[in-house]
């Protein structure tokens, strides 16, 4: 079972940054995707950013040009960098390993609450 842990979450006013963390229990170079998710209490989980192994991003509409999505291989550990951020990103925010291009095991991280506000 890999584990998967987020960290960087927390209150910050509009117009400001947040660096989200994703830590993975194995080398996340063997994962072919690394990807980012938001979620608002009462509505679904929505897809943010990824990070595919060829060295591959995207970004939702929402957030491209703000956000950033990188690797750190050698703390086996994803970044999400958000700047300009704006009371509609506040969410719990989770990572999700995908270990295959089609089927095989995902995991998710317990998720990190981030708080746009002033």
């Amino acid at each position: 079972q890999v584990h998967v842990e987020e960290s960087g979450g927390g209150l910050v006013q509009p117009g400001g940054s947040l660096r989200l963390s994703c830590a993975t229990s194995i080398n996340i170079a063997v994962m072919y995707a690394m990807k980012w998710y938001r979620q608002v209490p009462g509505k679904q989980r929505e897809w943010v950013a990824e990070s595919i192994r060829d060295g591959t991003t995207d970004y939702a509409n929402s957030v491209k040009g703000r956000f950033m999505i990188s690797r750190e291989h050698d703390k086996s550990a994803v970044i999400l960098q958000m700047n300009n951020l704006k009371p509609e990103d506040t969410a719990v925010y989770y990572c999700k390993a995908v270990r295959l291009q089609f089927g095989g095991p995902e995991y998710w991280g317990q998720g990190t609450q981030v708080t746009v506000s002033s």
